[in-house]
């Protein structure tokens, strides 16, 4: 199902092919790969010693839309979003990492990475509700997704930050990107609380400040 992908090593050692394996094991096989896939758009930019993989992204995005919706926005349900967070780029661990140069519409990836995320799940007895958690981030619909789709451009920018410190490297294209995703005030603060080379800065805000 994949298409060339740019891959830290071969599919992770360790588990065998063998449908003989439970369940919980199977579904763990198709998603170890996710390790070594690196993050296809920043090779664009980036060498590959240097280069996250999906899961590094997928950790680090659980990992900070924990604590914002704690900080920040008590009311949505929690689990949810740790659960739509490590769900929601799991597909890519058979459908690849496309970016726009794969020349896909949306819904060729969508229905590619719904396929895989099928097959991924497929021997768990909660298939459905896993399916049904990424379907809601897809949609970007409920207040738990609209949320988790902010915190996963949030994360890629201030991934990017990193990635321009270390390598001295321009990467305001990811700012960019980022910024125009954000809508909550509080996660836009957050961009631009980042060092003045690395925020984004939004023309309507700089508007806004010269009206004052």
């Amino acid at each position: 199902m994949s298409r060339k992908m740019h891959r830290k090593a071969g599919p992770p050692a360790g588990l065998t092919a063998g449908e003989d394996l439970p369940a919980l094991l199977q579904a763990l096989r198709k998603s170890y790969p996710l390790k070594n896939l690196y993050r296809q758009g920043w090779l664009r930019k980036l060498p590959p010693s240097v280069c996250e993989s999906v899961a590094d992204h997928s950790y680090f995005t659980a990992l900070l839309g924990w604590w914002l919706a704690e900080q920040y926005f008590p009311e949505l349900d929690l689990l949810r979003v740790l659960k739509m967070a490590l769900l929601h780029d799991l597909p890519e661990a058979l459908a690849g990492d496309a970016t726009p140069a794969d020349n896909l519409s949306s819904s060729q990836k969508q229905m590619q990475e719904r396929q895989a995320l099928k097959e991924i799940t497929a021997a768990l007895p909660h298939q459905a509700e896993l399916m049904a958690l990424w379907e809601e981030f897809e949609q970007g619909e409920t207040p738990e997704a609209r949320f988790l789709r902010q915190v996963d451009k949030l994360e890629m920018a201030l991934q990017a930050g990193v990635y321009e410190e270390q390598e001295a490297i321009d990467l305001q294209e990811f700012f960019r990107s980022a910024g125009e995703a954000l809508t909550a005030p509080e996660l836009k603060k957050l961009l631009q609380s980042l060092p003045r080379r690395f925020t984004y800065q939004n023309p309507a805000d700089s508007e806004d400040r010269s009206s004052e």
